[in-house]
C-alpha cells in the first residue's frame, strides 16, 4: 500500500475575522480607514434606494438613464476612478425621494495632526 498523502486543511474564516486579522497591519488599517468615508456614502445611497423600495431600474427611469448607469453610480467609489457630479447625485437623491445635503464637518486639531504626520 502506498503512503497516504496529507491534504492541506483549509481554515474557513468569515469576512469579519479576516478584516480583524488584517486590521493588525498598520498599512492595511490606514488604507481601510481612508476608504471609510466613501463606503459610508455608498451605504447611504443604497439605504436610500432600499428605503424607497426601488430597484436600480426604477431609479434609472426617474433619472432618465439606464440601470447600468445607476449600478456604476452606486459602485462609483469602489470600482470606478470617476467621481459623480453633484448634479448626478442630486438626480439620484430626488429619484429615491430624498434631497442631497453636503456638509463640511470640522475635524479636531488632534485628527489634523495625525493625518499630517
Amino acid at each position: 500500500m502506498g503512503a497516504k498523502k496529507n491534504k492541506p486543511t483549509s481554515v474557513v474564516k468569515t469576512h469579519d475575522e479576516m478584516i480583524e486579522k488584517w486590521m493588525k497591519d498598520p498599512a492595511f488599517k490606514a488604507e481601510y480607514d481612508a476608504l471609510e468615508e466613501e463606503y459610508q456614502f455608498l451605504r447611504e445611497m443604497l439605504h436610500a434606494r432600499k428605503r424607497a423600495r426601488m430597484t436600480q431600474e426604477d431609479v434609472a427611469e426617474r433619472m432618465g438613464t439606464k440601470a447600468p448607469a445607476v449600478a456604476r453610480l452606486e459602485a462609483s467609489g469602489v470600482r470606478e476612478k470617476h467621481s459623480p457630479s453633484v448634479s448626478t447625485l442630486r438626480k439620484y437623491a430626488h429619484a429615491v425621494g430624498c434631497t442631497l445635503e453636503i456638509h463640511f464637518k470640522p475635524v479636531s486639531k488632534k485628527d489634523l495632526r495625525e493625518k499630517c504626520a
